[in-house]
């Protein structure tokens, strides 16, 4: 599914930047050569960054058996 239209971002690749690139929705689009355009993905973009990153930590946090 893309997530931002303007950009052809996919949500797939919008997951995978946010564990390979710090930063808010900005930073990471300009990660991926991008910049936002009309703005209506960003409020999505930025909670796919956090879902990410806190199942990324949860990950980190888990004790291995």
């Amino acid at each position: 599914m893309y997530v931002c239209i303007c950009n052809a971002i996919k949500e797939t690749d919008l997951r995978r930047a946010a564990l390979l690139h710090a930063g808010d929705v900005d930073a990471v689009y300009a990660a991926l050569g991008k910049t936002p355009q009309c703005g209506q993905c960003l409020d999505d973009a930025a909670e796919i960054l956090i879902e990410e990153r806190e199942k990324a930590a949860v990950d980190l946090l888990a004790p291995v058996s």
